[in-house]
């Protein structure tokens, strides 16, 4: 009998299994988009091979008494056409399945991925070496040769202003293409179970120029941590304001509203550049005011906020593709001083940075890995925690407006670079949020939400043109009616 490698999973995954609903099953989704028809030949040709190199993607999830495992099983996965509706759910209890899926959909290569076996960057990497693979086998001989720093594959960082910064450097492709993903590592363990604290690499070190991509990165920011509001310098708690929550109607079955606004990368970041402040804080206050404009009156709850992952790969060097992120709050009340874009987003910046620290990061997830590992929380069984979980899940998300993420530029390596455009990048909601990712000097902010209305896009889309930004959208059917005329 075959032993299984098995692992419990990282407190970043716990809450995962603990907060999936019907409507929000807690699945992400990386498209590439090529300039031809997918071969779905080729492309399970290129899975299989990727796939042997990422043992952490071999696993299922399995229960225990206590807590939640992965192990490692003897299935393959198999490329399929695209049937199902965005961000459909990947995990199924007590059934043992792979916890992603490939899937093509005319010029498409898309990735689902369940949230707790791997984060945005992890599947980044999956995804970009499977297009690599699947470029080489299709356009043969066209690769040139290019050179890694630590051996993990065909990747070279784009020529950016800013190595490593999320609107202005570059993410490589192709990360895992000589290193194996193994199902073990668990970074938050290893970083923030220690007694004494382990510092993560120095800004501009060789780890980060040429092993890390990020999910958010936070230094280089124009604004320093000393413009920042000075009860955030000293650590004050502000009295606790009504936060504003979108609400709307429900989709029929649950699925995920989704709204895809391509735009040039360069025109918004020079937008954001010219207030000062980082591609992701502007797109917030784009989001806020967004919000604010289609809610027709924020009454008494005239708090906005928004959640933003951080990717600690950037401070703690890590090749798991493991969850390995936490997440830092930003917000804005109207009516309480300036409230034109630039002052909102350079606000927001001015919250962001310090609590985006190596220090900071690494005193909230100490703290919260002491909380996750007290005896009596240890003993308690897993449905008990379960319960807690989606308990401290639901009040988190009573003080939350919306949720942003950005994966920031992503540089792919020949022959894949020439032959992919847009690539695309979203979530599964229980809120109103946005997604957003640049390739081949193109932007992609893609809306997701539970609700049917799209108000709060038609008005980002709408402050964005008013300065000067072109752009393309597309839509997913969620509506009967909508179903119906895409059949017609």
């Amino acid at each position: 009998m075959t032993r299984r490698t098995w692992v419990r999973l990282d407190n970043a995954s716990n809450i995962f299994l603990a907060a999936r609903t019907d409507a929000d099953p807690k699945v992400f989704r990386l498209s590439a988009e090529t300039d031809h028809p997918v071969d779905p030949q080729l492309l399970q040709e290129a899975l299989d091979t990727t796939f042997d190199r990422y043992p952490l993607y071999h696993a299922v999830l399995r229960r225990g008494v206590f807590w939640y495992y992965l192990q490692d099983s003897d299935l393959r996965p198999l490329v399929t056409t695209e049937d199902q509706y965005t961000c459909a759910p990947v995990y199924q209890v007590d059934r043992r399945n792979l916890l992603f899926r490939v899937m093509h959909h005319h010029r498409r290569i898309v990735l689902e991925v369940f949230h707790a076996l791997s984060d945005g960057t992890g599947a980044l990497w999956f995804l970009s070496d499977l297009v690599v693979a699947y470029h080489r086998l299709r356009y043969p001989g066209q690769e040139r040769p290019v050179r890694d720093g630590i051996g993990t594959g065909g990747a070279r960082p784009d020529p950016g202003p800013v190595p490593g910064r999320a609107d202005a450097g570059a993410q490589r492709g192709g990360h895992g293409a000589g290193r194996t993903h193994e199902l073990g590592a668990d970074s938050f363990r290893h970083y923030f179970l220690r007694r004494r604290p382990h510092a993560g690499p120095a800004a501009g070190s060789a780890f980060r120029r040429e092993a890390v991509p990020a999910a958010l990165t936070v230094e280089d920011h124009p604004r320093s941590p000393g413009n920042a509001p000075r009860d955030i310098r000293r650590g004050h708690r502000r009295p606790r304001k009504k936060v504003y929550r979108v609400v709307g109607t429900r989709t029929p079955d649950n699925r995920t509203r989704a709204v895809e606004l391509t735009m040039p990368a360069h025109g918004v970041l020079a937008l954001a550049r010219a207030e000062g402040v980082s591609l992701t804080m502007y797109l917030i206050a784009l989001f806020f005011e967004s919000v604010r404009l289609s809610s027709g009156g924020l009454g008494t709850a005239r708090t906005l906020t928004a959640s933003v992952p951080v990717n600690l790969r950037q401070f703690f060097p890590s090749t798991s593709a493991r969850n390995f992120f936490t997440t830092v709050r930003v917000e804005h009340t109207y009516g309480e001083g300036p409230d034109d874009l630039g002052s909102i987003s350079r606000s927001l910046e001015a919250q962001f940075r310090p609590k985006a620290t190596p220090e900071a990061l690494e005193r909230k997830l100490r703290r919260f890995l002491r909380f996750e590992r007290m005896p009596l929380l240890r003993i308690l069984p897993r449905p008990v925690k379960d319960l807690i979980l989606k308990l401290v899940n639901r009040g988190n998300n009573r003080g939350l407006t919306v949720a942003a993420s950005n994966l920031g530029r992503v540089s792919l390596p020949e022959p894949a670079a020439s032959h992919v455009g847009r690539l695309l990048f979203h979530v599964s909601a229980v809120r109103p949020q946005f997604c957003s990712i640049s390739h081949a000097g193109l932007l992609t902010v893609t809306f997701t939400s539970p609700f049917t209305e799209t108000g709060h896009v038609s008005q980002f889309a709408r402050l964005l043109t008013t300065r000067g930004i072109g752009m393309t959208v597309a839509a997913a059917r969620v509506t009967e009616e909508e179903l119906a005329e895409g059949e017609a």
